[in-house]
């Protein structure tokens, strides 16, 4: 399972206790959008039991983590620093995007208008 979605009222802990024993011990989940998706007890305590195989996570619900964070401990939970966005062509698209923006604003036509 791949969380890719915002941090709203309808998604804040969206990954429950509940959610993670319907899922098969075999299962990985990761979480590349933010921390607040999973209930990190919940998914610390299937991961120590074998409930779930294996999680990768790109954020946490604290950034950086708390040193009691049980994740930490695990070894079949993997973190990265919240950089999985920081690829050459992520930043080549960042980049050619901010352009883009300045060009268009420039020239009186702005876009991505927030």
């Amino acid at each position: 399972l791949s969380l890719h979605c915002p941090l709203t009222q309808e998604t804040t802990g969206i990954v429950s206790a509940e959610r993670l024993a319907m899922m098969k011990p075999s299962a990985i989940l990761l979480n590349m959008s933010r921390g607040g998706l999973i209930d990190e007890a919940a998914l610390a305590s299937a991961l120590r039991n074998g409930r779930l195989y294996a999680a990768g996570l790109d954020v946490l619900s604290q950034e950086p983590a708390h040193p009691d964070n049980p994740l930490l401990a695990l070894s079949n939970c993997h973190l990265t620093p919240h950089m999985g966005w920081n690829t050459a062509a992520a930043k080549r698209r960042l980049t050619q995007t901010v352009m883009d923006n300045l060009r268009a604003f420039l020239s009186g036509h702005p876009i991505n208008i927030v």
